[in-house]
C-alpha cells in the first residue's frame, strides 16, 4: 500500500489526539501486580497497547508482541514476577532488538530466562517465580525502558529494590513518569540520589485510573504548524495537560524555537483542556539541541528542521539505533530523496549543514516504523503528492493519524 498526500493551503482544525501509549502500558502492568480488577480508563487501541492487554487477558503459553519494544521489556519483567512459563518472542526486527541488559539484571536477582534463538536477544523463555529483589546497577546509556521495567516490579520483591544507574541516564523523564504512575498506585518509590531510586517492597493498591492523551502524538501537528508558516492556521488539540509528567510534553518548548505558540485554554468546567497552536515569525538561523531525554521527537523535529531550511546539530540519538528501526540510517536515506544530505557522529548525532543533493522524490519508506510515517508525512506541505510507502504502520502508536489529516483537509490517495 502506498498514500499520495497533498496537504490542505492552510490548516483550521480541532484534533482529539489518541491516549497516551506509554501511560497506558505502564498502567497496564501496575495493574496487572496490582492483581486488581479495576482496568485503568482510557486506554490506547493501538498496536503496542493491544498486545500487552491480550497477553495479560489471554495468558498464553506464547505471547508475540509483534513489533513493540515497550511490550517486550515490561512484559520481560512482568513474567518473570509471575507464576507460570511462557515464551515471549515479536517480529524478525524485534529479534534483532537487544535485550541482554535487561534479562541480566532480572537473572541477577534470580529471574529464571532462557535465550530460545541468538544470546542477547529475543525470544526468551521465562519460568516466572517469586524475586528477593535487593540492590543491583544497571548501565543507563542504552534504553529507559529496561530501568522502567525493573523499577516496576520492585514494589513486589521480597526486598524491594534499589537501582543504581550507571552512566548517562537515557531518557530521565521516562522514568520519572514510571515512578509518577508507581506512586499513584500506592508505591513507595522515589530518588534516592542522582543516579538512583529506592522501592521499597510496598504492595500496589488498585483504583480508577485515567489515561492522558499523547503528547507525543501532537508533535506532528506542531511539525504540520511549523511547515505551514503562516498566520493563518489554527490547530487545536484537545486532552493536553500542560504540567504533565509525559516527557515529550516538551515539545512545546521545541517548536516555539521553529515558531509555533502554544496556548492552554478550558473550552467548559470540568472538560479536559485544549491546546491551541499558532505560528509567529521564525528567526531561527540553526538549531542545536540535545533529544537524550525525548528521542522520539527526534525524526519529527529532524524532518521539520531540514523542509524549512533550517540546520541543526542534534545529539543524544543513541538510542534511536536499537528503535523499530536504524532511525539514523532511516532519516540519512530518506531525507536524500528530497535533497537533504545528513552526516551523523559518535552513533549518537545527526547533522544537517546545509549540504543539498538532487532530489530523486522517491517514495519515503517506513521500515515498519510508525514515526518515519508520521514524520515525513508533514512534509507534504512543501513537497506536493509525496508518497508514503507502508502507511499502515500508523496503528502501532497513532492508528488514526491518517483518518485526523483527512480531518484536516489532507487530500490522500491510496494505490494498492
Amino acid at each position: 500500500m502506498q498514500y499520495i498526500l497533498t496537504a490542505p493551503s492552510a490548516l483550521n482544525t480541532t484534533i482529539t489526539l489518541p491516549s497516551s501509549k506509554s501511560i497506558s502500558n505502564r498502567a497496564l502492568i501496575i495493574h496487572a501486580l496490582s492483581k486488581g480488577d479495576l482496568m485503568p480508563d482510557n486506554l490506547s487501541v493501538c498496536d503496542d497497547t493491544e498486545v500487552i492487554v491480550n497477553a495479560l487477558m489471554c495468558n498464553p503459553d506464547v505471547i508475540d508482541i509483534k513489533a513493540a519494544g515497550t511490550a517486550m521489556r515490561f512484559m520481560t519483567a512482568y513474567l518473570s514476577v509471575t507464576p507460570g512459563e511462557h515464551v515471549i518472542t515479536g517480529t524478525e526486527r524485534m529479534k534483532k532488538r537487544p535485550i541482554a541488559v535487561l534479562v541480566d539484571a532480572l537473572r541477577y536477582i534470580g529471574a529464571n530466562i532462557e535465550y530460545v534463538g541468538e544470546e542477547g536477544f529475543p525470544p526468551l523463555r521465562i519460568k516466572g517465580h517469586p524475586l528477593a529483589g535487593g540492590y543491583m546497577e544497571v548501565p543507563a546509556n542504552i534504553s529507559s525502558q529496561y530501568i522502567s521495567a525493573l523499577l516496576m516490579i520492585g514494589p513486589v520483591l521480597k526486598n524491594g529494590l534499589e537501582l543504581k544507574m550507571k552512566g548517562d541516564i537515557a531518557s530521565r523523564p521516562y522514568i520519572d513518569l514510571t515512578l509518577w504512575m508507581m506512586r499513584e498506585f500506592g508505591a513507595d518509590a522515589d530518588w534516592s540520589d542522582v543516579d538512583t531510586v529506592k522501592v521499597n517492597p510496598k504492595p500496589y493498591q488498585q483504583h480508577k485510573y485515567l489515561i492522558e492523551n499523547d503528547w507525543s502524538a501532537s508533535s506532528y501537528w506542531y511539525e504540520m504548524m511549523a511547515l505551514m508558516g503562516d498566520q493563518e492556521s489554527t490547530v487545536a488539540l484537545r486532552g493536553l495537560f500542560d504540567a504533565s509528567k509525559q516527557g515529550d510534553s516538551i515539545v512545546k518548548y521545541i517548536f516555539s524555537l521553529l515558531g509555533v505558540k502554544t496556548r492552554f485554554v478550558e473550552e467548559e468546567e470540568g472538560a479536559a483542556p485544549v491546546v491551541k497552536l499558532k505560528n509567529m515569525p521564525c528567526l531561527l538561523p540553526r538549531l542545536d539541541y540535545d533529544f537524550v531525554a525525548a528521542p522520539d521527537l527526534a525524526q519529527t523535529v529532524v524532518v521539520a528542521c531540514a523542509v524549512k531550511n533550517i540546520p541543526f546539530r542534534f545529539t543524544g540519538l543513541a538510542s534511536l539505533k536499537i528503535k523499530e528501526t536504524d532511525r539514523i540510517e532511516a532519516l540519512k536515506h530518506e531525507l536524500r530523496k528530497l535533497g537533504y544530505v545528513l552526516r551523523d557522529e559518535n552513533n549518537d548525532t545527526l547533522i544537517w549543514d546545509g549540504t543539498m543533493c538532487e532530489p530523486t522524490f522517491e517514495p519515503i519508506d517506513t521500515y515498519e516504523d510508525h514515526r518515519m510515517a508520521m514524520a515525513f508525512a508533514p512534509a507534504a506541505i512543501k513537497f506536493p503528492r509525496l508518497r508514503i510507502n507502508n502507511p499502515q504502520v500508523v496503528t502501532k502508536s497513532y492508528p488514526q493519524y491518517w483518518d485526523d489529516l483527512e480531518k484536516a483537509g489532507w487530500k490522500i490517495e491510496k494505490v494498492k
